[in-house]
């Protein structure tokens, strides 16, 4: 299966900031909407951010609302996640999805075909 590839995880200060990308290089991003999901340990995995392929409408979850920001560059194929203000409670794997849908903002795994393996984000001091 086709997979996407996650990059920009890393250890974090509270309060910092990390930008995460997504791309893929055997297949376009830009047709198609991509959501971010992550998954603590112990917890099941949540939608936190989507993004319509012409990247207009965004959605993210309360969680992350006001301090993450998605966006996408369809040139380079590759799709952002740009996170300020993190928590230690941001402190998970976080996974970019290509939906099968090009206008679609929701975080319903049904609707994302493709997945990447996964960055790990640590937020501690």
């Amino acid at each position: 299966q086709l997979q996407l590839v996650e990059s920009g995880g890393g250890l974090v200060q509270p309060g910092g900031s990390l930008r995460l990308s997504c791309t893929a290089s055997e297949f376009t991003l830009e047709n198609y909407a991509i959501a971010w999901f992550r998954q603590a340990p112990g917890k099941e995995r949540e939608g936190i951010s989507s993004i319509t392929d012409n990247g207009i409408a965004t959605k993210y979850a309360g969680s992350v609302q006001g301090r993450f920001t998605s966006s996408r560059d369809n040139a380079k194929n590759t799709v952002y996640l740009q996170m300020d203000g993190l928590k230690p409670e941001d402190t998970a794997v976080y996974y970019c999805a290509r939906s099968n849908m090009g206008y679609y903002v929701g975080f319903d795994e049904r609707k994302y075909g493709n997945w990447g393996q996964g960055t790990q984000v640590t937020v501690s001091s």
